[in-house]
C-alpha cells in the first residue's frame, strides 16, 4: 500500500495551537501528568511567591518606578496566562495509553514505529500528543507531517512523505505499542 501526505501546516484551532479544527488533544498518560504537575506548580509555588513579592513592592511606594512591582505584575500575567492554556489543554484532553492497546500491525496514536527511510536509516519514532513531542528524543507530534504519512499505515507498507525538502519514501519496518515516557 503506498499512502502520500502533504506537510502543509493543519488549521489552527482556537485553545489548541497546531491541532486540525475539530480534533481532540490526544495524549498519552505521561504527557498528561507533565501537564498536570506544570499547572499544580504554577498555582500552588510560583504564583502565591509571587503574590507575595508584588504585595511587598506595593507596600513600598511609588509604583511607577517600582521595578519590583512592575516586573511582578508582568510575569503575574504570564503565569495566569500559562495556567489558562494549561487549563484548557488538561479540559480538552483525551488520554490514550498505548500499553494497554491491543497489539496491532497499524499504527495509530501512541505507536512506536520503526522505519527506513530512503536513504537506508533506520529510526524509531513514537506518536505521541501535540505537547509532549521532542524531536531530539523521537517523540513526533500525531499531527506532524511524518506522523500523518505513517498514520492508519501498515507493518511492511511503504508510505510517501512529500515535505519542502522533496518526496522521500519511508517503509514501515516495526510497529509496537507500549508505555511511552515522555518526561524530559
Amino acid at each position: 500500500m503506498r499512502k502520500t501526505t502533504s506537510s502543509q501546516s493543519p488549521e489552527k484551532h482556537g485553545g489548541q495551537p497546531g491541532a486540525p479544527a475539530g480534533t481532540r488533544n490526544y495524549v498519552t498518560p505521561a504527557g498528561f501528568r507533565k501537564l498536570k504537575e506544570e499547572a499544580l506548580h504554577l498555582l500552588d509555588k510560583e504564583r502565591p511567591e509571587l503574590v507575595k513579592v508584588i504585595q511587598w513592592a506595593a507596600s513600598n511606594g511609588d509604583r511607577s518606578e517600582n521595578a519590583d512591582y512592575i516586573y511582578g505584575k508582568r510575569r503575574l500575567r504570564e503565569i495566569d496566562r500559562r495556567i489558562r492554556f494549561l487549563t484548557k489543554r488538561l479540559d480538552a484532553a483525551v488520554v490514550v495509553d498505548p500499553a494497554n492497546r491491543e497489539p496491532t500491525d497499524q499504527v495509530f496514536f501512541g505507536a512506536t514505529v520503526t522505519v527506513e527511510h530512503g536513504n537506508g536509516e533506520d529510526k524509531t519514532y513514537s506518536i505521541v500528543g501535540i505537547d509532549e513531542a521532542d524531536a531530539s528524543r523521537n517523540l513526533i507530534s500525531w499531527i506532524s507531517p511524518l506522523a500523518r504519512a505513517l498514520l492508519k499505515a501498515r507493518e511492511g507498507d511503504t508510505v510517501v512523505l512529500r515535505s519542502p525538502a522533496g518526496e522521500e519514501e519511508i517503509e514501515i519496518l516495526a510497529v509496537e505499542y507500549r508505555a511511552i515516557d515522555t518526561a524530559a
